[in-house]
């Protein structure tokens, strides 16, 4: 299958990607045009998520490719992160399923993971034999969850007694696993640990009621005495530090979510304007709405442009927090912008989902806020311009 350049894509940065690279990604996207945007309303509207589509998603290869275990082929930073703008730019709740599934839950054991763990979970997280979820934030802990996580793991011989609860969990109403983090009561460290969500003291209720992300199900989990075995502890996860190294990888596939909700909402504003007409005359020959589309694709293309050396950065092993957090806080805000501009020019069709613009104006707003505000990853990028800390 043929793979061009996304309308969006102005600079044609993709013609860098390798031919498999390209043929993976015309594949993807036919997958998101032919079977996911057909269903992407009803669901949006049902509040629920395709389920139907799992096995197709994970025949894609989009889940594990990272990983010695599970990748599809020889691969960079670069194209996973295509992998995520091709498919937040129909769907950002479809995206965030599979990043969930790939960055957060294969991402906490490839990362925390010990060779026999790699081993035995990444390929059925990756072949979606079994769905994860990530169990970080909590309640009353979100930005400041390095020191304020309050999910307690306690060790008895052989097995830990966790107590505590978890937020904004997605995926969590449908997950076989959920990689919880909690606080040793021993040392005050933040361990991770892989929860079957079947084990006694496990309940979880669906979050309902959200404008954003719609399709996500997210979830609010209690754990009350779950016990897991020391086999279930992730063995190279010893602090919030490993944690952040996960975050560190995700918030820079985010970012390129980001670029897909824009990429997403600009061709439907162009498609939209080249089909609206008002005083005689398609409105996309107006001057006021070319200038709106033209700084749209002017912060997709500087947008691209920083997910693209970030993510060289991270296959050069020279990326760090602040270069993911720079990303990610830049693209999210610009991404708002773009999708207001997108939204303006469809006028009063702007705020139905039938033009597509409107969904991905309400789900900027959820990328905008998870994997860390646009205020605290400015506070990681300025402690490392400047020395110097301004966390609370």
């Amino acid at each position: 299958m043929p793979f061009t350049p996304l309308e969006s894509d102005f600079y044609a940065f993709a013609n860098d990607l390798t031919d498999a690279e390209q043929a993976s990604l015309a594949e993807i996207r036919a997958f998101m045009e032919q079977q996911v945007r057909p269903v992407i309303d009803e669901h949006w509207h049902r509040d629920e998520f395709p389920m139907h589509l799992i096995p197709g998603i994970a025949s894609l290869g989009v889940v594990g490719p990272g990983w010695a275990e599970t990748a599809r082929f020889e691969n960079s930073a670069v194209y996973r992160g295509w992998i995520a703008l091709e498919m937040s730019r129909v769907d950002a709740s479809v995206s965030t399923f599979a990043a969930v599934q790939n960055g957060l839950v294969a991402g906490s054991i490839g990362v925390g993971g010990s060779p026999e763990q790699r081993a035995e979970w990444l390929p059925r997280i990756a072949d979606c034999s079994i769905i994860g979820g990530f169990g970080l934030t909590e309640p009353l802990s979100g930005s400041d969850a390095s020191k304020g996580l309050r999910t307690t793991a306690r060790r008895e011989g052989d097995e830990w007694v966790l107590d505590g609860e978890k937020r904004w969990i997605g995926n969590a109403t449908h997950a076989d696993i959920v990689v919880v983090w909690a606080r040793d009561v021993a040392d005050g460290e933040v361990k991770g640990f892989i929860v079957p969500t079947d084990t006694a003291g496990f309940s979880v209720s669906k979050i309902e009621r959200k404008i954003a992300l719609r399709m996500v199900q997210n979830g609010h989990i209690v754990l009350d005495g779950v016990r897991v075995p020391e086999s279930l502890r992730l063995q190279g996860a010893e602090s919030f530090r490993d944690t952040a190294r996960v975050l560190r990888l995700t918030r820079a596939e985010v970012a390129w979510s980001a670029v897909g909700v824009m990429a997403g909402a600009y061709e439907a504003a162009l498609r939209y304007t080249t089909e609206r007409e008002q005083f005689g005359k398609p409105i996309a020959a107006h001057q006021l709405v070319q200038d709106l589309l033209a700084k749209s694709l002017g912060h997709i293309t500087a947008s691209i442009a920083m997910c693209v050396q970030v993510s060289r950065m991270l296959d050069e092993g020279r990326q760090s927090d602040a270069h993911s957090a720079l990303a990610k806080t830049f693209t999210t805000t610009r991404m708002r912008e773009v999708v207001a501009w997108c939204r303006e020019v469809c006028g009063g069709n702007g705020i139905v989902t039938d033009y597509d613009v409107a969904r991905f104006f309400v789900d900027a707003e959820a990328l905008y806020t998870y994997e860390g505000t646009a205020q605290m990853n400015s506070l990681i990028v300025g402690k490392a311009i400047t020395g110097r800390s301004a966390f609370a």
